[in-house]
C-alpha cells in the first residue's frame, strides 16, 4: 500500500503520528487499557479513544470490556489476524519453541532436549523443519511467519549477530545466527541472549513490568544476567552487558570456560553443582538436584544454598554499580525458589551498599522456563510492521 505524502506540521501529519505512536506502545507492552494507552503514550484520553475507534473500525485493533480495580475499563490490543511470530529459546540442554499472534496468545508450542554441546548447523536445520511442522498444524506454512525471535545461551554482539565472547557457547561462534536461520526459513529472524530476552520479558508483561530498572538473573547450566532500564535492555558497547557468571569470585579458583579463573560459574552453574556429586548418586541435571532437596536431601539442599549465596555476592556488586529497582531471578535453578533465594538476599543484605530507599526485592520469574521464549516473541513483535499510517485519516 502507497503511503501519501503529508507535509510535515500538518493535521494529516500529527493523527498519523499519534497513532504510530499508539501502534508502538501496543507492540511494546501488550494488551493495555485506554486510560494506560494514555499514560504509556503521553496523548490525551480523548485523543486515545478517537485513534482507538478509528483503528478498530479498520481491523486493526481489537477492543473488549475488563475490571479495573472495581471499575469497567476498554482493554485494547493488536488484532489477532494481522498474523503469527514464533520465539524460539535455545538453553544449554533444551529447547522452547512458542508461536503467538500479535495480542501475545501463544497458539502452539513445544520443547525438547539437547545434547550438551549442540551445534549451529544441525540445530538450526531442526528448528527449520519444527517450524514448519508447527506452522502446517496450524493450517499455514513458515512463509506465514511475520518474525522469528531467538534466545541463545550466550551474548550476541548486535553489530554482527555474532556470539561476542569465544568459548561461551562453543559450536555457535562465528556465525550470524539470525542470518543462518533467516536464510533456512526466509523470514526475518531477531537473535539475542537469553539473559535479555528473559529480562525483556519480565518488564513487558510479568514480574518486572511496574520497575523502572530491574536485573533478570538467569541461573542454570550458566548464569548471565539481562539488565533492563525504562523498559529497554541495555547490551554494551559488544552485547556483554550482564554477564555476571565471568564475575571472578576466587582469582586462584578453577578454570572457567571463559578461560579466566574463579568465575561465578565455576562455583554456582549447573555443572558446578552436579560435579560436587558422586557418579552414581543420581544427579545428572539441575531438576535431579532440585527435586533431591525438595524432598528433605540435606545435602542437595545444601548445595544450592550455598550457590544461593554466591550468586547473591556477585548480585551485591551488580546492585552497586547498577542500582536496580528489583531482581527477578529465572533459569532451572530458579525452581528451587527460597532454597535458593532466601540465601541470595542474605548475602545482599550483608554486602550490598544500603539506602533510604532499602535493597531491591528478589523475586521468582513470572513464566518459568517460559520467559525467555516469551522475550523472543516480544523482540520479534517488535519488528513487525504495523502500517497504521497507510491507513486513511478521518476528516
Amino acid at each position: 500500500m502507497v503511503r501519501r505524502n503529508t507535509p510535515p506540521g500538518s493535521q494529516s501529519s500529527l493523527r498519523e503520528a499519534n497513532r504510530a505512536r499508539l501502534v508502538e506502545s501496543l507492540k511494546r507492552h501488550g494488551r493495555l487499557t485506554q486510560v494506560e494507552l494514555a499514560g504509556s503514550t503521553g496523548l490525551s484520553p480523548a485523543t486515545v479513544s478517537n485513534i482507538v475507534k478509528e483503528l478498530t473500525a479498520s481491523g486493526l485493533l481489537h477492543t473488549s470490556i475488563t475490571s479495573r480495580s472495581g471499575r469497567r475499563a476498554t482493554l485494547v490490543s493488536l488484532a489477532r489476524q494481522l498474523g503469527l511470530v514464533a520465539g524460539v529459546h535455545y538453553s544449554s540442554r533444551q529447547l522452547h519453541i512458542a508461536i503467538a499472534d500479535a495480542t501475545r496468545n501463544v497458539v502452539s508450542q513445544t520443547s525438547l532436549p539437547l545434547p550438551l554441546d549442540h551445534r549451529h548447523d544441525a540445530e538450526l536445520d531442526r528448528l527449520s523443519l519444527l517450524l514448519s511442522d508447527m506452522m502446517e498444524s496450524l493450517g499455514g506454512t513458515v512463509n506465514d511467519l511475520l518474525a522469528v525471535g531467538l534466545a541463545l545461551p550466550a551474548p550476541i554482539d548486535p553489530r554482527t549477530g555474532m556470539v561476542s565472547t569465544p568459548g561461551l557457547l562453543r559450536g555457535w561462534e562465528g556465525v550470524d545466527v539470525a542470518a543462518s536461520l533467516t536464510a533456512r526459513i526466509g523470514r526475518p529472524v531477531f537473535a539475542d541472549s537469553e539473559a535479555n530476552l528473559g529480562g525483556l520479558a519480565e518488564a513487558r508483561e510479568g514480574t518486572g513490568r511496574s520497575a523502572a530498572s530491574s536485573v533478570f538473573i538467569r541461573v542454570g547450566h550458566s548464569i548471565s544476567a539481562g539488565l533492563i532500564v525504562g523498559g529497554d535492555l541495555f547490551r554494551g558497547g559488544n552485547g556483554k552487558a550482564g554477564q555476571i557468571g565471568h564475575v571472578t569470585i576466587d582469582e586462584n579458583g578453577p578454570v572457567c570456560r571463559c578461560s579466566n579463573r574463579g568465575c561465578l560459574e565455576t562455583y554456582a552453574a549447573g555443572p558446578a553443582l552436579l560435579s560436587l556429586f558422586p557418579p552414581n548418586s543420581g544427579m545428572l541435571r539441575l531438576s535431579d538436584l532440585i527435586q533431591a532437596a525438595e524432598s528433605g536431601d540435606g545435602r542437595s539442599h545444601r548445595v544450592i544454598a550455598d550457590a544461593g549465596r554466591h550468586i547473591g555476592i556477585a548480585v551485591a556488586s551488580l546492585c552497586n554499580l547498577f542500582d536496580p529497582e528489583l531482581i527477578v531471578v529465572g533459569g532451572e535453578l530458579a525452581q528451587a525458589g527460597e532454597i535458593l533465594m532466601a540465601p541470595m538476599r542474605h548475602s545482599l543484605e550483608r554486602t550490598a551498599l544500603s539506602s533510604a530507599m532499602g535493597l531491591p526485592e528478589i523475586v521468582g520469574a513470572s513464566f518459568g522456563e517460559w520467559a525467555e521464549t516469551r522475550g523472543a516473541i516480544a523482540v520479534a513483535l517488535d519488528h513487525v510492521t504495523v502500517d497504521a499510517e497507510s491507513l486513511p485519516v478521518s476528516a
